[in-house]
């Protein structure tokens, strides 16, 4: 696997989400300019984000010029790690309905928009038709749960969140239909390869290689369960998924073991 060619990092999200890994990481200035020379991020750059990230008071700096997490920072990093729980909040799926209705949110407000557009693809929703999301109302909580995520994620409270079933044929076929193109069979398959082949191959990896691997490989696997729309069977292979973030979790503990000694080792 060529890792040279993966996109740089931008070293707001690595410096974060290392430091955010495990609770009480601590990371001086120096090591975090090591991190980001794995990576091709220059020194100045390292610094430059360091200070903006102490700034924006997402970190904090402690004895012997030691930086940690802040308060906002560990809330930012749990919001990170919430995927090790989502499957938990899932329930069998008795063919029904949670749906948006936008319509009547202002189109003026561009970075309303764009937060209304976020929130909505955290939990899975898709466009059904002009202004109506939706998804299959599969988690435990119930539309009360997931009005109130999305609320909190960021979409406008003037938005309509209610259930709905009993859709005609032609609706219903569309519904379930939505989530085809993402071909999540494949990206479960190809992503429990991925991390299986990796495993294997860590422990023979010179410290810096095995560091930025874990990273890597760890960094886009967190973006699709982040990203996953936890559908239910049959519009995804839940057994499947299952297998994928078992193995997810796995990598994200060896990750974090590589990422203390590289931390550690000076």
């Amino acid at each position: 696997m060529e890792l040279e060619k993966e996109k740089k990092p931008v070293a707001r999200k690595l410096l974060l989400k290392l430091l955010g890994s495990r609770d009480n990481i601590q990371m001086n200035a120096s090591a975090a300019v090591r991190v980001g020379a794995l990576f091709g991020i220059s020194e100045n750059n390292i610094r430059v984000t360091l200070t903006r990230l102490q700034s924006a008071q997402l970190i904090t700096l402690v004895e012997r010029g030691y930086y940690e997490l802040s308060d906002k920072g560990i809330r930012f990093a749990k919001e990170i790690h919430q995927w090790r729980e989502d499957e938990v909040g899932l329930e069998p799926w008795q063919n029904d309905w949670i749906i948006v209705q936008t319509s009547t949110l202002p189109k003026s407000d561009k970075k309303q928009l764009r937060n209304n557009e976020r929130a909505l693809k955290l939990v899975g929703m898709r466009k059904l038709t002009n202004d109506v999301y939706l998804r299959p109302n599969n988690f435990s909580g119930g539309v009360d749960g997931v009005r109130d995520k999305l609320y909190a994620l960021g979409l406008s409270r003037k938005a309509l969140v209610f259930s709905a079933s009993d859709f005609d044929s032609k609706v219903q076929s569309k519904a379930m239909g939505l989530w085809r193109h993402l071909n999540l069979e494949a990206l479960y398959k190809n992503g429990c390869s991925e991390i299986e082949e990796s495993l294997v191959r860590l422990p023979s990896l010179p410290l810096e290689e095995a560091t930025k691997e874990s990273y890597v490989i760890g960094d886009r696997a967190l973006y699709h369960l982040v990203f996953d729309p936890l559908l239910p069977s049959p519009l995804a292979d839940v057994a499947m998924r299952e297998r994928y973030r078992h193995l997810v979790k796995r990598y994200d503990d060896v990750g974090a073991q590589i990422w203390h000694r590289f931390l550690n080792q000076y």
